[in-house]
């Protein structure tokens, strides 16, 4: 999520409960790891395994030293680039995965990989829904004919397509001819144009569960001062920040109103999550992240019952679901070392998280390579990390270069970030697409980093 956070006097990482020996210094020299994805989920798919084989050979060539690299990555929020009049440098006239296509314009090449926002509309709109009969919503009878929700589709398809390539043959899925038709009657082609460009993965800014109104004022906690638009006088205000109304929430085993609510919530996600599935597409799913921070509804809570939250989502997913094409990332806020809003505590568990990474909005994050911190501070739970939010591009104009102490496996650009001319340049996107030494750009035959094996990992 959007959110600058503003960090000095940083200093080492210090350890924190249940997680002992944290490293303060370089990661080169770090042990190297050896998970797999069936360790976690046997039944994992072959394209989900195939990815994660990737990011962690990425994460041992970091860790060793051996020609360390980094995917750069571009969220897209569609229900911005759709409808918001007010949003980004063109303006709500654009297609969802404007911000995707842009990074091509601006340099030539696409990014390695794409993360998608599921959730939530825009335009305060009741009920999930989605603007098309789509097969995946037809299970939980979810309405459609709602244009507050038709950016749910189109961000599938572009996540598709960038997995697969488009156009593509007509082969069952939704958008074989990569023309998708917007919301205010124009029509826009998606970016890539050819064979599969990246891998994808999908955050979920989900309104808390039994909210009438599925957008974004039901995703804040809305108190004031804790997040750019919230407000004091939201009538969710003292709902969602009462602990005792999320331990209902959390309570399966009363099978309580509010835990049903939240497994209607999981359903909608579920719904898109099959189609990924059903089409062998792996995404790396990042549920419920900035936990340590109190501006989302699941955020500042205690930590047992966030983690209970996260095995809820974990098991209504992967086991009632059946849904093996995830790679589950936990990505807390940026935190200072030495304050109150460490995330260790709030780590689901080695079983149920795949990727760990952060969200960093600092402006300086790029030129002082504060991300080094968060780097570091991550490195003992053994799992690939990723930058997973930023504004920052790691490389700029002027030469600084982030990635030189911090090589993360992803590093993902949010939304309109990459075009704000108070943090980077068209001259500082090029300079990161171009690093070739140590970025990977997307596949589509323009960009292709050298030695990720795009191939193998579209193979099976």
């Amino acid at each position: 999520m959007r959110r600058r956070t503003f960090i000095t006097g940083l200093g080492a990482a210090v350890a924190g409960a249940g997680l002992p020996g944290l490293v303060a210094g370089s990661a080169v020299a770090a042990p190297l790891i050896a998970p797999t994805l069936t360790g976690r989920d046997p039944a994992a798919s072959l394209n989900a395994r195939a990815v994660y084989a990737q990011l962690v050979k990425l994460e041992n060539n970091a860790r060793s030293g051996n020609r360390p690299m980094t995917v750069i990555g571009q969220h897209i929020e569609g229900q911005q680039e759709l409808y918001n009049a007010s949003y980004g440098d063109a303006g709500g006239t654009t297609h969802v995965g404007y911000y995707y296509k842009k990074a091509r314009d601006i340099t030539g090449k696409l990014p390695g990989f794409l993360e998608i926002d599921l959730g939530p509309g825009y335009g305060a709109a009741d009920g999930w829904g989605a603007y098309g009969d789509r097969s995946y919503n037809r299970p939980l009878g979810l309405p459609t004919g709602r244009r507050q929700w038709q950016y749910v589709d189109d961000v599938v398809d572009v996540a598709t397509g960038v997995w697969k390539g488009l156009p593509r043959a007509a082969d069952g899925t939704y958008n074989p001819s990569g023309v998708m038709v917007r919301a205010d009657g124009g029509s826009a082609a998606l970016a890539n144009g050819g064979a599969a460009a990246g891998i994808v993965g999908m955050s979920f800014h989900q309104p808390y569960p039994g909210s009438p109104l599925k957008d974004w004022s039901r995703v804040l906690t809305q108190v004031e001062g804790q997040h750019p638009g919230g407000s004091a006088g939201n009538p969710v205000a003292t709902l969602t920040t009462d602990q005792a109304w999320f331990d209902r929430v959390v309570d399966w085993e009363s099978n309580t109103p509010e835990y049903r609510a939240l497994l209607a919530d999981l359903g909608f996600l579920a719904t898109s999550l099959s189609y990924f599935a059903a089409y062998d597409v792996p995404v790396l799913l990042r549920p419920y992240h900035e936990m340590n921070g109190g501006w989302f509804w699941w955020g500042g809570r205690t930590p047992a019952s966030y983690k209970k939250l996260w095995r809820i989502t974990y098991d209504y997913l992967v086991k009632t679901k059946g849904l093996h094409n995830l790679i589950f990332v936990w990505s807390p806020n940026a935190w200072h070392p030495l304050g109150d809003d460490v995330p260790w505590n709030y780590y689901p568990g080695a079983d149920v998280v795949d990727v760990v990474g952060v969200d960093d909005y600092d402006p300086h994050s790029t030129a002082s390579d504060l991300t080094h911190t968060y780097y570091t501070g991550l490195v003992d739970y053994a799992k690939p990390r990723i930058l997973a939010e930023t504004w920052n591009m790691p490389i700029t104009a002027s030469g600084s270069n982030a990635l030189t102490r911090s090589p993360w496996v992803i590093w993902n650009i949010w939304g309109s970030g990459m075009t704000r001319t108070d943090i980077n340049s068209n001259a500082d996107v090029k300079a990161t697409y171009y690093a070739s030494g140590q970025v990977y750009t997307g596949g589509s035959g323009t960009g292709l980093g050298q030695n990720f094996d795009w191939g193998s990992v579209h193979a099976h």
